[in-house]
């Protein structure tokens, strides 16, 4: 599994953190930014890079988004096709955020984190596998639906496709 990660200047001390623990585990992870500290940068483009990916790649890659709160990245991520990004603080969440909802993109916000925290929600999220359960399953299914529905009603209005 292919993990894609990014941050803006909050986020950037813990993403670095976080790309050596799972390096060190064996992850495959990419970093799609920011590639250096800069304050006054802003989290929609690292969110939009990371999330347009696993968009793409939604049956093989993840992503993980990191800014102060987490709110930013996750509201952003959220907006791509077959991105179900899921804002975690606890291992607890980050469970029932993939065996429940099958979420493919982790947020975390870092002003609310100490590293320790952030290192076991990253590895109880990747190592926690969707459950399946039908009522699961079924509920997913109708965010798939509504989505498509929203997707379909922005191309009619003129909105085009609005992963671009």
């Amino acid at each position: 599994m292919l993990i894609y990660i990014g941050s803006d200047h909050q986020g950037f001390a813990l993403k670095e953190k976080i790309k050596l623990f799972l390096s060190a585990r064996g992850y495959s992870v990419v970093d799609l930014g920011a590639k250096a500290y800069e304050e006054g940068d802003n989290y929609p483009e690292y969110a939009a890079a990371v999330a347009r990916r696993v968009s793409e790649e939604f049956e093989t890659a993840r992503g993980i988004l990191i800014c102060g709160s987490g709110v930013g990245v996750d509201v952003v991520a959220n907006k791509f096709r077959r991105v179900r990004s899921a804002l975690c603080a606890s291992p607890d969440q980050a469970f029932d955020s993939r065996n429940d909802d099958d979420a493919n993109v982790l947020a975390m916000g870092a002003n609310y984190l100490d590293d320790a925290t952030a290192h076991k929600i990253v590895i109880t999220w990747l190592q926690t596998p969707f459950s399946g359960e039908a009522r699961y399953r079924k509920r997913l299914e109708e965010v798939a639906n509504l989505e498509e529905r929203m997707l379909n009603q922005a191309q009619d209005l003129g909105g085009g496709n609005l992963d671009q």
